[in-house]
């Protein structure tokens, strides 16, 4: 059955006009309402029963109501949303351009926060999830798109958690260091937010990695590659570098639009070399230090004053923001000044127009130019370059590109320079003027396979095809989480068996993970549970811990069951003593682990140590989680290589580094309790890495249920989300009505 699609972006792609008292109404131009319509004409057509594009109409809600009628066209039907003039004033150029802008793009000293500007933030992403709720069904798929909408797919998942939910990030997203200048409330707020979509799209990996670094930093949630979990929900996050519609771009130059305008451009620029660069009003794109950088090439190379013309185009952007408005003053002034000291009656070396560009002038400039200078100071992906590339069926020109604009991963045959460097700027300037023909051709040609290669059409694509998979990789997901038909089948095997064995893990599964070792003492609903099973005859109970065994026995040795101490260093069967399985003699490794461990302790503040009688845990869950990381993963190599010639195992748990002896692990311990009994009934659940061991060892026993504690991956057959669940589910086992024990003659 075919889906509805909802594409969510900040405002509608239409432009509505007021002439001679009348409204009329034209789609916009625009990188993402070309991308997507090229992507459902081309691929998606049939893929979806209606498309939908949802935002702000730009006009007041009688304005559009009049011309309602007139606005829907053959690739999508428009859903208006109306907000408060003064509330998006605060959304639009408050929170979205005057703190994620300046902040994402590398530009702090430019970021202002204002409460009053993040909540109205907040009620404009409320106001579109709202609207949209009354709308939207189970099984919709859903596109938002960019910074202005970064809580929404959080909002709509609360709403209607049946969505299947793609958001892409249209910007550069910033390392955390740069993040984490936001108010922490804000901070969280924006990444679960982000974290309601099933796929999250950045234009590069390094945006990518820099949003997972944000996340296990401030949510303190632990990635798995590309994956996420979050809220019992699988998510991926992976990089769609956005693209164009490469044929348009080539076919484009060779109308008859295009040519009769690029024939008076060429007339205009005579035999002289022109530069061109088109870029809307923004302090990001560079502009001051391109003007510099071509400054000091003409500077450096007097030869070609009167030889060379540098067409600047800049289209209007967001005038009302004081720092778009000063800039604009900066460069009018520095092109005045230049033109008027350096150029001539004859010759003006800047042509420059601060207007909007039609396609056919835009194609025409790409293709009359012999270079295209773009140098963004930061730019999450640049799409002018794309086309320019595309642009030239002649396989001409030269594309001198910035290194920080995401298109410089595709485009890396372009000339690239740093955009703080004016002297590489000349350099570059020169080099790409004076280049030949035949390497111009060899630059070109790498680079347009490359755009062909990966089409806007690739792009969406690309994007929809990883969208259904990890919709499909959560419910194969969810299928693992323990459903009510499985807590049936489990309760009613658990009820028909004679003799069972239960095995549980103690902290992460029986009880949540404390700050430290020492508060983590069971509660009386653990003590609880934990006696009516341990005191039913048919029942074998072990508390299978990495704990040491004096910590179990204060807290748990009044009960009648059995304990196991560091993963199976030592064991207490029900009514004996301990008994040990590990080397009496541990203090020739201890001191001199313990000393390494002692070392990053002091790197790592907030990290501690445990000492057990057979083993020494290092612990970094109090730690800065990037620092405890970094750290971990550095005394695991360490101790790795330190050991070699030890009897010893070096486990990387959950947050611990432990060291131990070989030959001692949970499974092991599970497999000597198995043998004890003929069990028909065995129930294991644990949470960490050393609970797989137990997961293997039953992995075919057809009369054993493995229980993995968390959202990960395991060996275990099934997932239950908590401890507290895990309670909940021992209680349901303790009050599950048993059959009659049936009597077997076994004479």
């Amino acid at each position: 059955m075919k889906k509805r699609l909802y594409i969510i972006s900040n405002r509608l792609p239409v432009t509505i006009e007021h002439i001679d008292n009348t409204y009329s109404y034209r789609q916009s131009s625009g990188g993402l309402i070309s991308a997507i319509s090229t992507y459902l004409n081309k691929n998606g057509k049939d893929e979806f029963s209606e498309k939908i594009w949802a935002g702000i109409p730009g006009v007041e809600e009688k304005v559009w109501n009049s011309i309602a009628g007139d606005t829907d066209d053959n690739d999508f039907k428009y859903m208006p949303v109306f907000a408060n003039a003064k509330k998006y004033e605060a959304y639009y150029n408050g929170f979205s351009n005057s703190l994620l802008w300046p902040l994402f793009h590398y530009f702090p000293s430019y970021a202002e926060y204002k409460t009053s500007d993040f909540e109205a933030y907040m009620a404009i992403n409320k106001l579109f999830a709202d609207s949209l709720s009354r709308q939207l069904k189970e099984g919709d798929v859903v596109w938002i798109h960019d910074y202005h909408l970064l809580p929404l797919a959080g909002m709509l998942r609360k709403l209607i958690p049946g969505l299947t939910i793609g958001f892409f990030l249209h910007i550069p997203f910033p390392a955390y260091e740069i993040f984490r200048e936001i108010p922490k409330l804000w901070q969280r707020e924006i990444l679960s937010g982000m974290l309601g979509a099933d796929l999250i799209g950045f234009h590069t990996i390094e945006y990518a990695s820099y949003f997972m670094s944000s996340v296990e930093m401030t949510m303190k949630i632990k990635s798995d590659g590309t994956h996420l979990t979050w809220q019992n929900r699988k998510i991926k996050v992976d990089a769609f570098p956005v693209s164009i519609d490469f044929d348009l771009f080539n076919d484009a130059s060779q109308t008859e639009s295009v040519l009769a305008i690029k024939q008076s451009y060429l007339e205009l620029k005579g035999d002289k070399k022109l530069i061109f660069s088109v870029d809307r009003l923004d302090y990001t794109k560079g502009i001051p230090n391109r003007l510099r950088g071509f400054k000091k090439f003409l500077d450096q190379n007097p030869d070609y004053m009167g030889k060379v013309i540098f067409a600047l185009i800049i289209v209007p952007s967001r005038d009302s923001i004081k720092q778009y408005a000063d800039r604009k003053k900066t460069i009018d002034e520095y092109i005045g000044k230049l033109n008027s000291t350096v150029g001539t009656l004859e010759w003006q070396p800047i042509i420059y127009q601060y207007n909007h560009l039609t396609f056919d002038e835009l194609i025409a400039l790409y293709t009359a130019c012999d270079l295209a200078l773009i140098t963004p100071l930061r730019d999450g992906m640049n799409l002018v370059a794309k086309e320019f590339v595309a642009s030239r069926k002649d396989e001409k020109g030269v594309l001198v590109l910035s290194e920080m604009a995401g298109a410089a991963r595709e485009l890396t045959d372009a000339l690239l320079i740093n955009p703080n460097d004016i002297t590489e700027i000349a350099e570059m300037i020169k080099q790409a003027i004076e280049m030949e023909e035949p390497e111009q051709a060899m630059r070109m040609q790498a680079m347009q396979q490359r755009i062909k290669s990966y089409d806007v059409v690739t792009w969406a694509t690309d994007f929809f095809d990883q969208l259904h998979q990890i919709k499909k990789l959560q419910m194969e997901f969810n299928v693992k989480m323990i459903d009510n038909f499985s807590r049936a089948s489990i309760l009613k095997h658990y009820a028909e068996a004679q003799k069972r064995l239960l095995l549980f893990d103690y902290d992460g599964t029986l009880v949540p993970f404390s700050k430290f070792p020492s508060m983590a003492s069971p509660g009386d609903e653990v003590v609880a549970v934990l006696n009516q099973l341990a005191l039913k005859p048919e029942n074998d109970v072990y508390i299978i811990s990495g704990r040491d065994g004096g910590t179990l026995e204060k807290w748990l040795g009044e009960l009648p069951l059995g304990l196991v101490a560091e993963h199976g260093a030592k064991m207490r069967v029900k009514g004996t003593g301990w008994k040990s399985a590990a080397p009496a003699e541990n203090a020739y490794w201890m001191k001199s682990v313990e000393d390494i461990m002692a070392k990053f302790v002091a790197k790592c503040p907030n990290s501690f140590i445990e000492k057990k009688e057979f083993a020494l845990a290092w612990h970094y869950r109090n730690a800065d989680l990037h620092q405890g990381i970094i750290r971990a993963k550095e005394l695991y190599e360490y101790l790795i290589e330190h050991t070699a010639t030890m009897p010893l195992s070096i486990l990387n748990g959950n947050k611990v580094i432990e060291v131990r002896n070989r030959g001692i692990s949970k499974g092991i311990a599970a497999e000597q309790l198995i043998a004890k009994d003929d069990y028909d009934f065995i129930l294991c659940i644990g949470d960490d890495q050393t609970d797989e061991d137990m997961f293997k060892v039953l992995l075919d026993n057809k009369k054993a249920y493995t229980i993995k504690v968390g959202q990960d991956a395991s060996f275990a057959r099934y997932n239950l989300a908590s401890p507290y669940l895990v309670q909940s589910f021992l209680q349901t086992i303790i009050d599950y009505p048993e059959l009659p024990v049936k009597i077997i003659d076994r004479g």
